[in-house]
């Protein structure tokens, strides 16, 4: 198979799911097997680029020239190809996940949910694959729309003000800041295709490299960057999986991945380096990496504290764009991977503790560690990672950070990182100790009059987070590879 034809392959699977979930609704079991089968195969598909990518290769795709320089055109780099195995390879445990969460729950409108989440990983791998700016503009604003339908899935009063407050803020974003800064760009350079060693050198001064990055930095409003945040935690409305898909799987990915693509292909390490045109973002992201984990801190709804925990993290993928470092790059494009394998773990337990226990608020948490321990130590193993503890996965790219900081001579940087990851333990850990030391309350009997005793979720819930806490774990023992794909992101003589 031709470059070509399996990019074209990589991109219809998802949209091929979306267009038959549709006629299946009459036939759950099918419809539901229909999307584990083509979540199955497009993983595959993806894993399949994997070694020609890692040998040099960069499989490239075009679809329609829309002006000179400008065109719909697609090609997978290494950072593009751990996006999407990302989004490929969770949709998989996310799928088995929702079935048992939405079944669980007897939700309605399941048909219409799967069919959504098949058009948002579409969008998602149309953004991993992008070649330019302009196809990678088209695509964010496809996985805003087809989430939209999945914010609001209940369809109360409450779901349909988060939905606006999610579309609101994201399209005001784009279209305000991601879309002029996308057209100056057009503007300097005259194209807008991602290149190695980026496209605007000798293009533009200081000041005008140091606005476009800005404008880019806050313009990709799913990177969460405070103060255009406020979607994330409002979308919390949604049933579990659509969290999962937002803050592990897709939304947010898409931000953040978009960030550092755009810094390392657009701009350059080097001239974000000379022009300090990465100060404001950084320390904007600094500052959100502290500020959310604050507010993380004073949540007692369960899935609000995991909310701002995801806005906190997130700005340390940015954090480390920003610091042109080639460590910092890279370190960026690892907690790409262990913050989403952490994350999603994260929500998927606090999916099964609602579908079991009723219970969304973490003071109500106490004693029920004993009766649902396999969904207690899979949290634990997740937020170990996402803290950064050895042995998980999430250590090595926040140590990559670290390093990449100290290699800028952002020693104040540092401090964030060390003190945030305090807060990680401040607003993380209570959860599993609460579950499993503190003593039961009275109303412990799990869901609908259970006896006490061992009651997990439905095993399509419980599997699912278990195999992604032990990913986490696996993470640390094989980021070795995860390494060697990310390293010409530091190398930017290496054609993308």
């Amino acid at each position: 198979m031709t470059g070509a034809a399996h990019l074209w392959l990589a991109l219809s699977l998802p949209l091929a799911g979306a267009l038959v979930i549709p006629f299946l609704g009459t036939r759950p079991n099918l419809r539901d097997s229909v999307s584990v089968s083509v979540a199955i195969l497009l993983f595959l598909v993806v894993a399949a680029f994997v070694p020609a990518v890692m040998a040099g290769a960069r499989p490239t795709l075009s679809l329609l020239e829309m002006a000179p320089s400008l065109s719909i055109r697609f090609s997978l780099e290494p950072l593009g190809l751990v996006f999407a195995l990302v989004a490929s390879g969770l949709w998989i445990v996310t799928a088995f996940y929702a079935i048992g969460y939405m079944r669980a729950h007897e939700e309605s409108h399941q048909t219409r949910f799967f069919t959504c989440f098949a058009v948002a990983i579409f969008a998602a791998v149309g953004v991993a694959c992008s070649a330019n700016l302009i196809t990678l503009f088209i695509f964010y604003e496809v996985l805003t729309l087809s989430t939209y339908p999945l914010v609001t899935h209940h369809g109360t009063d409450k779901a349909r003000k988060a939905g606006r407050v999610y579309l609101g803020i994201l399209l005001s974003t784009s279209i305000g800041l991601f879309l002029p800064a996308i057209i100056v760009t057009y503007a300097l350079a005259g194209t807008l295709d991602f290149q190695p060693g980026g496209i605007l050198t000798g293009k533009a001064g200081a000041p005008m490299v140091s606005l476009l990055l800005v404008l880019y930095a806050f313009g990709i409003g799913k990177a969460a960057l405070m103060p255009f945040h406020r979607w994330l935690p409002a979308a919390m409305v949604a049933p579990t999986p659509v969290s999962a898909l937002l803050h592990a799987v897709a939304v947010v990915k898409a931000g953040v991945f978009s960030i550092v693509k755009i810094s390392v292909y657009i701009f350059g390490t080097d001239l974000i380096h000379e022009t300090g045109a990465g100060t404001i973002p950084l320390y904007a992201a600094g500052f959100t990496i502290l500020i959310a984990s604050l507010i993380a801190l004073t949540r007692d709804n369960l899935k609000a504290r995991l909310a701002y925990s995801t806005i906190s993290q997130l700005s340390y993928i940015v954090l480390g764009a920003m610091l042109a470092t080639g460590i910092g790059v890279i370190g960026s494009g690892m907690h790409i991977v262990m913050h989403a394998v952490g994350k999603i773990t994260l929500f998927f337990c606090a999916g099964a503790i609602y579908v079991t226990a009723h219970k969304t608020l973490v003071s109500e948490l106490d004693g029920l560690g004993r009766i649902m321990p396999f969904t207690f130590m899979a949290f634990l193993l997740g937020s170990l990672s996402i803290i950064g503890l050895p042995p998980m996965g999430g250590c090595w790219s926040k140590w990559h950070l670290v390093l990449g900081a100290a290699e800028g001579h952002h020693y104040f940087i540092i401090g964030i990182l060390m003190l945030s990851t305090l807060l990680n333990i401040a607003y993380l850990l209570p959860i599993v100790v609460r579950g499993f030391f503190a003593p039961a309350q009275a109303a412990e009997a799990p869901a609908r009059g259970a006896p006490r005793g061992i009651q997990e979720a439905p095993l399509l819930c419980v599997v699912p987070l278990c195999l992604t806490a032990v990913g986490s774990l696996a993470l640390f023992f094989y980021a070795g590879p995860l390494y060697s794909l990310l390293l010409p992101l530091a190398q930017p003589g290496v054609t993308p």
